[in-house]
């Protein structure tokens, strides 16, 4: 892999973007099965596509900024609206996560505007925390379900497995046994944030606990795999700035914050964009400064830098 000089991942990319939604009831035929979110680069071309699982309760709309940043570097960006209420059991969002890939093939291209064609080849599955675990769980096939496509790369945004060791939610994916995971070398990026394991008062728990959380994903997984954790921010920082309704304040409140989201969400999606660019087009300079600590544009302190190779 080549590290040329790299563009600034922690900024708007060069693409315009738009954000569309498709119906599960879509007259697009075929609908998908669940509906979708979708920020896409308009300009013609062909890019990879990542899809985004949301966090527990949340809309997948709360993440249309962090979306979009990502899409504005060259990648279509789907987040799927698993569920809006939804018991400890994450069995039907891993079916549903399947199913929805699945469907890219058939549904997506008729989804996107003119000219934009999916590269299904460069496919990436990304989640953040309870989302997260279900995209790690779709990953190693839990439950006997797996897609025809091949994922080619997977994304923990503070994912997390359960309320504590020993607690966790059924399917529990954490094994506690390093390199555990058989992802047939697939690339892996896990992000913490160095708040998720402080809880926001004396009355509500840690949003993202030791025990099930990123350092855990990050020392079950293979090589090659990535591993930041931003200090000083939460759980919920990388969600927009705006997020409305009860769920969207309870958002705000639920966890324990940052002083701001913009920052936690620039880091997250600069660091999903360096991800990808070094494993789906090659080019490695952003994520290798954003390792050694040496990018200048980074938004956030680096509490933590790992890498597995």
């Amino acid at each position: 892999m080549s590290s040329p000089s790299s563009a600034n991942s922690f900024v708007d990319g060069k693409y315009k973007t738009y954000l569309l939604t498709v119906g599960s009831s879509s007259r697009t035929p075929p609908s998908p099965p669940k509906s979708l979110l979708v920020a896409t680069p308009v300009e013609e071309g062909e890019y990879p596509v990542v899809m985004l699982l949301h966090g527990y309760l949340l809309y997948n709309s709360f993440y249309s900024q962090l979306m979009s940043h990502v899409s504005s570097h060259g990648f279509i960006v789907i987040a799927p609206q698993l569920y809006s209420f939804a018991g400890p059991d994450t069995k039907d969002e891993i079916k549903s996560t399947v199913e929805i890939i699945d469907w890219l093939t058939v549904g997506l291209n008729h989804s996107l505007p003119p000219k934009v064609t999916p590269n299904l080849s460069k496919l990436a599955l990304s989640g953040h925390s309870r989302g997260g675990k279900t995209a790690f769980a779709v990953a190693l096939k839990k439950l006997g379900y797996s897609s025809h496509l091949s994922i080619s790369a997977l994304i923990g945004i503070d994912p997390v497995d359960g309320t504590g060791k020993g607690k966790q939610t059924p399917p529990p994916v954490l094994t506690y046994v390093p390199n555990s995971f058989d992802l047939n070398k697939m690339h892996v990026l896990v992000i913490g944030s160095g708040l998720g394991e402080i809880g926001p008062n004396l009355f509500f728990p840690p949003c993202a606990p030791a025990g099930v959380n990123h350092r855990d994903f990050f020392q079950d997984s293979q090589g090659p795999a990535w591993h930041f954790v931003a200090k000083d921010y939460g759980h919920m920082d990388m969600l927009d700035d705006d997020t409305r309704g009860i769920r969207g304040k309870i958002s705000h409140s639920l966890c324990k914050n940052g002083k701001a989201r913009g920052p936690m969400r620039r880091f997250v999606g600069g660091s999903v964009v360096a991800f990808l660019k070094a494993y789906l087009e090659g080019d490695d300079g952003e994520l290798v400064k954003i390792k050694d600590k040496s990018d200048d544009g980074n938004p956030v302190e680096i509490q933590e830098s790992e890498v597995k190779n």
